[in-house]
């Protein structure tokens, strides 16, 4: 069974509140549709280099993340050349930065 969706606009604003709460730099850095848009987060680790996320569904409908640039953190121009491409194919995609200083972050789902 296929979970519902909420509106991306609304997710975002729950993951803003959620890191302010938690005291997590998060920014959005691009705006996309606001009902059904895409997201990408990238998760930056000082010092570690950024893990790339991007939203997906699970067989059972039910959301989860993927990692487009494999299971180990990237330096920042190989995400955002990531970043690029992914604006070019989906003008309706988020993207989300959250400033990971205490690898403490971790999205609202299982990450394939």
């Amino acid at each position: 069974m296929i979970e519902p969706r909420i509106r991306t606009e609304l997710w975002v604003q729950a993951q803003l509140r959620r890191c302010d709460v938690a005291n997590i730099p998060l920014i959005v850095r691009r705006r996309g549709d606001p009902d059904a848009g895409a997201i990408v987060i990238l998760v930056n680790r000082p010092g570690a280099g950024v893990v790339a996320l991007s939203q997906t569904r699970d067989l059972d409908g039910r959301p989860a993340w993927m990692r487009p640039l494999g299971p180990e953190p990237v330096e920042e121009a190989k995400a955002e050349e990531f970043v690029a491409r992914t604006v070019k194919r989906d003008p309706d995609v988020w993207v989300i930065e959250v400033e990971d200083y205490r690898a403490s972050y971790a999205p609202d789902g299982p990450i394939l």
